[in-house]
């Protein structure tokens, strides 16, 4: 058993809450509960107020599932079968800026995402929900299977339950199936210049 997760300054306990279990019970998940995760990604900070994310999703038993489901890895696949729903997270390259009539780069399409799909994760743990990333897809696949255009970055996919009993995982996963820890500050901050060297993930 892991030891409880601690900060070492004080911050909201939303932050020690939101975790990424594996495990989920299944149950279906309505339009409205997921649109107020989307809400919350909506209002998330931006360059240029460019707002390049987009999000595809598909509940558990209706056919837009399975062309997520279908493009995840066989592991990935293996325990986020018990999802309620599925999303993928789009974000867009290029945009034309106000007062432009060509299109330009988006430099920080991807970083903007994370800020969105943070916010999504971040709404889902306080309405008793977990949202767990997913790196592990055939983006080709997946970009084929929804039709996303050229300009579109496929950045990840999401599963997102209620949290289930571990176990129904297999039993390498089950071990994982808890909070896990972070870096302590001193290795992620510096002041004034870089002053890192890599270490292994908590």
């Amino acid at each position: 058993m892991s030891q409880p997760r601690s900060t070492e300054h004080d911050i909201h306990p939303l932050f020690l809450q939101r975790w990424s279990p594996r495990a989920f019970t299944g149950e279906p998940v309505d339009p409205a509960t997921l649109l107020r995760f989307f809400e919350a990604a909506r209002w998330a900070p931006s360059g240029y107020n460019a707002q390049p994310w987009r999000f595809v999703y598909g509940r558990r038993d209706t056919p837009a599932w399975e062309p997520i489901f279908g493009a995840l890895s066989e592991y990935n696949q293996g325990w986020a079968r018990g999802a309620s729903a599925l999303v993928a997270i789009l974000s867009r390259k290029v945009w034309i800026p106000p007062g432009k009539s060509e299109p330009q780069d988006i430099a920080t399409h991807s970083f903007d995402a994370g800020a969105a799909w943070a916010s999504l994760a971040f709404q889902a743990t306080l309405a008793g929900w977990h949202a767990h990333g997913i790196g592990g897809f055939d983006k080709t696949r997946l970009r084929e299977a929804l039709a996303v255009p050229d300009d579109y970055a496929i950045e990840a996919v999401v599963a997102i339950g209620k949290r289930g009993d571990k176990a129904q995982l297999p039993e390498a996963l089950q071990a994982r199936e808890q909070p896990n820890q972070r870096l302590p500050l001193a290795q992620l901050v510096a002041e004034g210049r870089f002053a890192f060297e890599d270490q292994p993930a908590a």
